[in-house]
């Protein structure tokens, strides 16, 4: 009798073992990220901080630049602050450049985008993806992380802004802006990926 109730428990000890951490699994599995470099860049519509809904297929042909945002993480709020990711932009912009802000912090709406546009003169869209689903196409992992698109509609540059995660960097390296203009000058892009640094996403549970 000892032995079938230690066998019983046994086995519901693994039972339980298996369905804990598929559970655990399955709470953050949110799909493999389809965005790589050099594979097509995934698809979307999303609406602006107007109202309007963009669709990321309405610029085919040009450069586009994808940039995940959060007006409250640090990082996010040095860069607006300082005016080097405005600044950025708009350089950009000047040479037909395409720029989206894409914002996929849970409970954010257009109206919050709507408001630090105007805080922080940002001329551009910032889409709402507080469901997340974007967020996760992408895999963006941090804010800023910033994802580079050719004219052919494919990934070219997926990573950080720059090589200044600190703010404390004399010679600043903006990954964006070099990557950017070698694929205006028809080359192909020397340093296509880096790793993100900033807040992490803060994505619906």
């Amino acid at each position: 009798m000892r032995k079938l109730v230690l066998g019983t428990l046994a086995c519901f000890g693994i039972v339980l073992g298996v369905v804990t951490f598929t559970t655990a699994g399955d709470k953050h599995d949110h799909g493999t990220s389809a965005a790589q470099i050099g594979a097509p860049a995934p698809q979307f519509s999303l609406q602006d901080q107007n109202g309007k809904t963009v669709n990321l297929n309405d610029y085919a042909g040009k450069i586009v630049v994808l940039e995940w945002f959060n007006n409250e993480c640090p990082f996010v709020v040095r860069h607006y602050k300082d005016g080097d990711m405005n600044k950025t932009a708009a350089g950009l912009a000047d040479k037909g450049v395409v720029w989206l802000a894409i914002n996929s912090t849970s409970g954010k709406t257009s109206q919050d985008n709507k408001a630090v546009a105007t805080e922080w003169k940002i001329e551009r869209p910032i889409l709402d993806d507080s469901t997340g689903t974007v967020g996760h196409m992408y895999g963006a992992k941090t804010t800023p992380n910033m994802f580079v698109i050719d004219k052919d509609g494919k990934l070219a540059y997926i990573g950080a802004i720059d090589n200044n995660a600190s703010g404390n960097e004399k010679q600043v390296l903006n990954y964006v802006d070099k990557a950017v203009n070698e694929l205006l000058n028809g080359s192909s892009v020397s340093e296509s990926q880096t790793k993100s640094y900033g807040c992490s996403v803060k994505y619906a549970k």
